[in-house]
C-alpha cells in the first residue's frame, strides 16, 4: 500500500502523537530545570515553555483515541488544540531566543534583590562568587535589597587567605579577589532562555505537521467502514 493511503496515515499519526508525549515530557523537563538551575532569577516566559508541554501531553491522548478510532469530531478537536499549542510555543520559543543581555540582567537583578540570604548564599556557593556586583560589595546589611551575605565559607576565594571578606563579616572590595555573581547568573538565564526557547521552537514545527497530517487523515474513508458512515 502506498505511503498516501488511509493505513499509512492512520500509523503516521498515531507515531506522531506517541513522539508528542515524548515532546511533552522533553520540554517540561528542559524548561523545568532552567527554571530551576538559575537559583535566584525566576522567568516566568519559561513557564510558559512546560504550559505548553503540559498541554501537549494531553492534546497527544487526544490524537491518539482520535486517530485509533478514525473520529470525525475528535480530529477536529484535536487539530485546532494542537494548532493553537503550536502558535503560543512558537511565540514563546520566539521570545526565549529573542530576549536581550540587558532584560537578562535585569531578571537577574530583580531576583538578587528579592532572594533572601539563605538563597544568596548558596548561589555565592555554588559559583564560588562573592556579592551581586562590585557596586553592592560592601554591602553586608540584609534590609539592604542587593546586600549578601558574608563570603568567609567561599573556599575558592578564601582558602588560605587572609583577606578582609574572608575572615570577618565584612566584605572589602579592595581586599576580596573573589567574582562577583552576577556575569554567572547571566550565563545560567541565558543558557535556560537558549535551551527552552531553541528546543520549544524545534519542535513546534513538528506540530504543524500533526495539524497537516491530521487534515489529510480527517479526508480520507476507511476501507474497511461503512460508506455511508462517513462524514
Amino acid at each position: 500500500m502506498s505511503c498516501g493511503g488511509f493505513t499509512c496515515s492512520k500509523n503516521s499519526l498515531i507515531a506522531l502523537n506517541i513522539m508528542y508525549i515524548v515532546v511533552g515530557f522533553v520540554l517540561i523537563s528542559v524548561a523545568a530545570y532552567g527554571q530551576t538551575s538559575n537559583l535566584v532569577a525566576s522567568i516566568s516566559i519559561i513557564g510558559g515553555i512546560v504550559a505548553c508541554g503540559i498541554f501537549l501531553l494531553l492534546v497527544a491522548m487526544l490524537g491518539l483515541l482520535g486517530a485509533v478510532r478514525h473520529n470525525q469530531v475528535l480530529l477536529f478537536f484535536y487539530m485546532v488544540l494542537l494548532f493553537l499549542i503550536f502558535l503560543i510555543q512558537f511565540s514563546i520559543a520566539c521570545a526565549c531566543l529573542a530576549m536581550s543581555e540587558e532584560q537578562q540582567k535585569r531578571i537577574t537583578k530583580a531576583g538578587w534583590r528579592n532572594a533572601n540570604d539563605k538563597l544568596k548564599t548558596r548561589v555565592q556557593e555554588y559559583f564560588e562568587c562573592c556579592s551581586y556586583d562590585h557596586e553592592s560589595r560592601n554591602e553586608t546589611n540584609s534590609s539592604v535589597q542587593m546586600s549578601h551575605p558574608p563570603c568567609k565559607n567561599i573556599k575558592a576565594c578564601c582558602d588560605g587567605r587572609g583577606l578582609d571578606c574572608c575572615v570577618s563579616n565584612l566584605a572589602n572590595v579592595t581586599d576580596c579577589n573573589c567574582n562577583p555573581c552576577e556575569s554567572y547568573l547571566q550565563d545560567a538565564v541565558d543558557s535556560a532562555l537558549s535551551g527552552s526557547g531553541g528546543i520549544g521552537l524545534f519542535f513546534s514545527f513538528t506540530e504543524f505537521i500533526g495539524v497537516w497530517l491530521t487534515v489529510r487523515y480527517r479526508n480520507q474513508k476507511d476501507p474497511r467502514a461503512n460508506p455511508r458512515d462517513f462524514i
